[in-house]
């Protein structure tokens, strides 16, 4: 069966949108980091579906990353995504970044910690394991101080995510270090998970968020008492 599936991937500076058929990604292009996504993310998408001659009516479905990441980005490509799932009908699925940024893993890895920037000296933590050749998240995503994190890393486990770079001193040597390239999110991996994903209902659709620990900087310091003057 010939299935079309646009892909949207928010989670970082760089937007990426992408156009897969037949099992592979076809068509790719980046957002302008300088940019901002809402104003560059629709047009972009048109631009695409018309270079292929497709209408929105034909793809079988979308495929978002749902975070953690930037929080604008994610809540433009969520709601962007969900539009157009909502308006067409087609299928909609709901990637988690770190489940394709661990799919992004060296061969020779077999457990690996994906890491992201949550500011505070905190970093977003989750791990994977590799069985089958197919990688599975072994626990859920958390918050932790970057402190409890490098010392509870058990040696071997790999490191891999956007937030390697932040934290580059203080992760053990013992841990290796995914390349830099594979530590953000590519449309392929994007859409080799959503694959394996059942789409979101309905019901599922109105209610689904951008998968957030924390609030926005906006709202973390709105939360922050005021100094007395």
């Amino acid at each position: 069966m010939n299935e079309t599936w646009l892909i949207l991937e928010t989670s970082g500076r760089v937007a990426r949108v992408g156009l897969a058929r037949d099992g592979a990604v076809v068509r790719a292009v980046e957002l302008d980091s300088a940019r901002r996504h809402a104003r560059e993310l629709v047009p972009a998408i048109d631009t695409m579906l018309k270079a292929e001659s497709l209408r929105p009516t034909a793809l079988t479905g979308v495929m978002v990353s749902c975070g953690p990441g930037s929080y604008t980005g994610l809540r433009v490509g969520l709601a962007t995504a969900k539009s157009l799932a909502y308006a067409t009908g087609c299928q909609l699925r709901a990637v988690d970044t770190f489940a394709a940024i661990a799919v992004q893993s060296p061969a020779e890895a077999n457990t690996v910690c994906v890491i992201a920037d949550a500011l505070q000296e905190q970093v977003y933590v989750q791990e994977f394991a590799q069985h089958d050749r197919e990688w599975h998240a072994t626990n859920a995503l958390r918050i932790l101080p970057v402190s409890a994190f490098v010392a509870n890393l058990p040696a071997g486990t790999w490191i891999s995510g956007p937030g390697v770079l932040a934290y580059e001193t203080q992760i053990p040597v013992a841990n290796l270090r995914a390349p830099e390239a594979n530590r953000n999110p590519c449309l392929e991996s994007v859409f080799a998970v959503g694959l394996r994903l059942l789409p979101v209902t309905r019901e599922e659709l109105f209610a689904l968020e951008p998968l957030y620990l924390r609030g926005s900087s906006a709202e973390e310091k709105a939360k922050t008492p005021r100094a007395s003057q």
